[in-house]
């Protein structure tokens, strides 16, 4: 299919209206979308192309001292990781 114009974006949000408002075409976090999918503002394609997505994970150094704030981020992650379960 050949497709004229090109448009680019630095923002999700951005890419998101555009798509809803028919410019084409775009990737993004399903959790983003998930209404839009159940209303039918969106439809996805290429479901085959996109493999689950298992969430975020942090990887760090364990043997340096982290700051302070470090420290507070990873105790925050762990204790919401342990409620969700």
């Amino acid at each position: 299919m050949r497709v004229e114009g090109q448009l680019v974006f630095n923002s999700i949000a951005c890419i998101l209206k555009a798509v809803l408002a028919g410019f084409g075409l775009a990737y993004l976090p399903r959790d983003l979308v998930a209404t839009h999918l159940a209303d039918g503002a969106l439809i996805q394609v290429l479901a085959e192309w996109c493999p689950p997505f298992p969430g975020y994970h942090l990887y760090y150094p364990s043997r340096r001292q982290p700051t302070p704030a470090f420290a507070l981020l990873v105790d925050a992650l762990r204790y919401r990781g342990e409620r969700s379960r």
